[in-house]
């Protein structure tokens, strides 16, 4: 029981140190460190499994002063992150039912059996035309898949933290023009991927305020 307590109390205490981290020091992240994080973003859930997601690692301090134009809320995190990642996530027409890449996603990647795939395949073409009636509305096709993305952030962002890393996520970017400089730079096939976020990681360079939040009575009711 006091392993289960300490634990908790651990997890607990990485959400109250994290903070959207605006400023960081000159302190790198380790290899083994950074690759930690990565692998929780890799093995986050996704819905029906289809991981939707791409990681861009932008490392070169060349590509990051061509996207700072265009990241209007990354100035700082641009100049003084240790690691700066760029989230991506599917166009649409990767991830309707019978596309090459849900195809060659169940048998090379789940494995699944024929008989298996076609009834997912089913299940999964009456998900998006019926019960969340995304395919056709191709914006909330690829804002669905964005919403995926987010959970690979937040399990990034919480691991980092458990670690003492720093983070900061981001959507203050302007998305058009921040993809072509990725497509200009052969980094993005905008034909597949579209941008979702952006998140800095690195050491906080000043303490932040204390962490505010609404009580849970107003969060959560119990029904």
């Amino acid at each position: 029981m006091e392993t289960i307590t300490s634990r908790k109390n651990e997890i607990l205490s990485a959400y109250q140190y994290r903070h959207a981290t605006k400023e960081f020091s000159n302190q790198k992240i380790s290899e083994a460190d950074f690759a930690f994080i990565l692998e929780t973003g890799r093995l986050s859930p996704s819905s029906f499994g289809f991981e939707p997601w791409k990681f861009i690692v932008v490392q070169s301090p060349e590509i990051r002063e061509k996207i700072r134009p265009y990241a209007w809320g990354a100035q700082k995190q641009l100049l003084t992150a240790s690691h700066f990642v760029i989230l991506l996530s599917r166009q649409p027409k990767d991830m309707l039912a019978h596309s090459d890449y849900i195809q060659d996603f169940m048998m090379n990647v789940q494995q699944l059996s024929p008989e298996v795939a076609a009834g997912k395949q089913k299940t999964y073409d009456k998900f998006l035309k019926i019960d969340f009636d995304l395919e056709k509305n191709e914006r909330s096709m690829f804002e669905w898949g964005c919403r995926q993305t987010y959970i690979a952030l937040g399990n990034m962002m919480t691991a980092a933290a458990q670690i003492g890393i720093d983070s900061c996520p981001m959507e203050g970017f302007m998305k058009e023009q921040l993809e072509q400089v990725l497509v200009d730079e052969g980094i993005m096939d905008r034909a597949h991927f579209g941008i979702s976020c952006m998140v800095a990681f690195g050491y906080r360079l000043n303490e932040p305020r204390a962490k505010t939040r609404r009580p849970a009575s107003q969060v959560i009711q119990w029904v």
